[in-house]
């Protein structure tokens, strides 16, 4: 919804927006761009006469502000019609779609386009570093000074649209480029199994023109289940065996790029895990389809500077390092936890790794996944998981990993025993997909 508000300013609207404990990065974004933002949901704010208004899908009914504008019949409209109506129209949509990934996926996507000088509009769900927001208009493209770029990168969410709307986000935004970038249970609070995920996957597939592609991760036997369901247009897969594949991958993040078989090049880059050469190969693929040329792909790639919140340095103190990792789901936990223990192998065997984790999704707060969650932590030494306001004991659920991890319900203690631990050359890799109480900046300070 920031993004979306990012764009409506860009295209020359006021634009004022409200919501409950906003934090960074987006807050400081909305600032930065002169967007008028409004703590909490008061009906007052009808008082503001907006000729439209734009609902999130956080909002639901009983909220005062919502229910102000049904009693007085005013216009509103969900985030991805208004932007599917007002953005989208005409333009060649490049969609990532999957579980994880997405918001590193689509502005890997993203920066290869302007790499390329093809000068895309995006809309992600964080801020991509390359870029410093995450969200832009088509701009002029370096080969055409008199036109706006036709292509638009998008992070398309299956989560649903909005109270009036439940089909997932990604049906209103028609790509002619799909990326498929992996499909496991989640959102648990709205959809019943991961049957009913795959179908709505499918419903994504049938918008996509017999003339565009379908970037589909190989190894996923959902996604196969996805195409099985019906496909009307080519695709083209990555992973094992299949079309596109990364080979001979080392400890500092490159790995080779083949094709059909076929060598194309080598990506540089130092971040870290299967999951981000899974998120390359499907972008190296996606760029093609739009027209750029592999090696331009994998020359991108090189300077692609991640996402906030994916693995960034938060500070580091008497050589204790401080990361901050939107990972919330035990797949996104163990893959990101893989990654920094196949780096620190590499170059500082011996290394810990402490993980601080909140549960916080509301899939996670359900207790879905509360069986996961101890093998996930695998690659962890220590694990301290902060408890508070679940349904269900972090306590019990990580009994099997006792030995390791302890659990609080008070932020302050927990970054007390934290620092009681931390010894130099630590790495302490805080996980949450929110502002977690501002407990990066609270440990770096413990530590000083």
């Amino acid at each position: 919804m920031g993004g979306i508000a990012v764009l409506a300013k860009a295209a020359g609207h006021r634009v004022t927006g409200c919501d409950a404990n906003v934090y960074p990065p987006m807050s400081t974004q909305l600032q930065a761009q002169g967007i008028e933002l409004i703590e909490g949901f008061d009906p007052a704010q009808t008082k503001l006469n907006p000729d439209i208004y734009v609902i999130g899908n956080v909002v639901a009914r009983g909220n005062a502000l919502m229910e102000e504008i049904l009693n007085q019949g005013l216009p509103y409209i969900s985030g991805p019609q208004w932007l599917a109506e007002n953005v989208l129209q005409g333009k060649w949509v490049l969609a990532v779609a999957g579980t994880h990934g997405k918001t590193t996926t689509s502005s890997m996507l993203a920066w290869i386009l302007e790499y390329a000088g093809l000068a895309p509009g995006f809309l992600i769900g964080g801020v991509p570093e390359n870029f410093a927001v995450s969200a832009r208009l088509p701009q002029t493209p370096q080969q055409d000074a008199n036109s706006i770029s036709p292509f638009f990168v998008i992070e398309a969410d299956e989560y649903d649209t909005a109270f009036f709307d439940k089909r997932s986000k990604f049906v209103h935004y028609h790509p002619r480029t799909a990326v498929l970038n992996n499909l496991e249970f989640d959102h648990a609070d709205i959809f019943e199994d991961l049957s009913a995920i795959e179908k709505q996957f499918h419903h994504l597939v049938r918008t996509v023109p017999g003339q565009g592609l379908v970037v589909a991760n190989g190894k996923e036997a959902s996604l196969q289940r996805v195409l099985d369901k019906g496909c009307w247009t080519p695709v083209e897969k990555f992973g094992a065996d299949d079309n596109w594949q990364a080979a001979n991958a080392h400890g500092d993040g490159s790995f080779d790029v083949l094709f059909a078989g076929k060598l194309q090049g080598r990506v540089n880059w130092d971040l870290l895990g299967e999951h981000n050469r899974m998120n390359a190969l499907a972008t190296i693929a996606a760029a093609r389809h739009a027209g750029v040329a592999v090696e331009t792909s994998i020359a991108a790639l090189t300077e692609f500077k991640n996402v906030k919140r994916r693995m960034e340095t938060k500070g580091v103190v008497n050589h204790i390092t401080v990361y901050d990792d939107f990972a919330h789901h035990p797949t996104a936990i163990e893959t990101t936890l893989a990654g920094l223990r196949a780096k620190l192998d590499a170059v500082s065997r011996g290394a810990r790794i402490i993980a601080v984790l909140e549960p916080r999704s509301n899939t996670m707060k359900l207790g879905v996944m509360k069986d996961a969650l101890p093998a996930s932590l695998k690659d962890a030494d220590l694990v301290f998981c902060f408890g508070a306001n679940l349904g269900w004991s972090a306590e019990e659920a990580l009994m099997p990993i006792a030995n390791k991890a302890k659990t609080f319900n008070d932020l302050a203690a927990m970054v007390q025993a934290i620092k009681s631990v931390a010894k130099p050359n630590d790495h302490i890799l805080v996980m949450s997909n929110g502002g977690f109480g501002g407990v990066h900046q609270k440990i770096l300070d413990a530590l000083n």
